[in-house]
């Protein structure tokens, strides 16, 4: 079999008709490794006359990790930071005891219609760091590693592979790659991680001799080589790593091993006693449910 299961993608809509494909949390499979959040966004077109922008909303007890196939974001939060987001770099936003940010299209996107194609994932903290002091990083897609391989290519975005480690410091062990593959290329994937999944942006993929679809997770057998097969080429991410140690409540933005935690927060947004993202003054209201 090529998978342990497949996860099946919820379309939701983020405000302004701009929709996502959310895989993780799913009722069959809750994370794998840390990552506990997994939305795919596009591609789209986004016209000037759209409303795609994000407005400031808060996070704790996780990491966000933003990453584009194509488009640009501007990411502001509330430590200051303002990052414009490319194709190729890896955005590593670590809210612990609370952060808050906005993402909006570019000024010089304003005007005119482009293409945004990207995914954001959300990894737990591990019970520890939790409440560790709020952190931004940048990391540009010059300072992450290629593989070039026979057919394929595989940009380490965070832990390591084939040989290859990315810059990105992670709380745990953390696996995710960006692999583009030419038609009838095949790869093999080590035991690199202690969970995996894989998920195609585009075209099928036959994994260990079975057909996987695009737009589904595939959590891997993480305890042997997986051998990929892409008829028609393929643009798909690995992702994994350890689990987290110990069960997570998530509620909206909000993720922490303990559920008074998330009461709090939530009392904190609705009183509005987070930081502030500088020059924001609108933000996403406490949902009701």
């Amino acid at each position: 079999m090529p998978a342990v299961l497949t996860v099946q993608p919820k379309q939701k809509d983020l405000g302004g008709g701009f929709l996502v494909r959310r895989l993780l949390p799913a009722a069959a499979r809750r994370a794998v490794g840390p990552f506990i959040f997994f939305d795919h966004f596009g591609p789209v077109i986004e016209h000037p006359s759209d409303n795609f922008d994000v407005r400031p909303h808060p996070h704790i007890g996780l990491a966000t990790v933003t990453y584009l196939f194509e488009g640009a974001m501007m990411h502001r939060d509330s430590l200051g930071y303002t990052q414009r987001i490319e194709p190729g770099a890896i955005n590593w936003m670590t809210a612990g005891s609370g952060i808050v940010h906005s993402e909006r299209r570019p000024d010089d996107f304003a005007n005119a219609d482009h293409r945004i194609h990207g995914l954001q994932l959300w990894a737990g903290l591990p019970s520890a760091q939790e409440e560790c002091a709020p952190s931004f990083s940048h990391t540009p897609a010059s300072a992450l590693p290629v593989f070039n391989g026979d057919g394929f290519s595989a940009r380490v975005l965070i832990g390591s592979a084939f040989g290859l480690q990315s810059p990105v410091a992670t709380f745990s062990e953390t696996l995710y790659i960006d692999v583009a593959m030419t038609a009838g290329a095949t790869i093999e994937l080590p035991c690199c991680a202690a969970e995996l999944a894989l998920y195609s942006v585009d075209n099928a993929l036959d994994i260990d001799g079975d057909l996987a679809e695009p737009l589904q997770l595939a959590v891997l057998d993480a305890t042997r080589t997986t051998i990929v097969k892409a008829a028609q080429g393929a643009r798909f991410v690995v992702l994994g790593g350890a689990p987290l140690n110990g069960y997570r409540h998530l509620w909206w933005n909000f993720v922490s091993s303990r559920k008074e935690r998330i009461e709090q927060a939530k009392m904190e947004w609705q009183a509005q006693r987070f930081a502030s993202v500088p020059g924001e003054s609108d933000y996403i209201p406490l949902p009701e449910h």
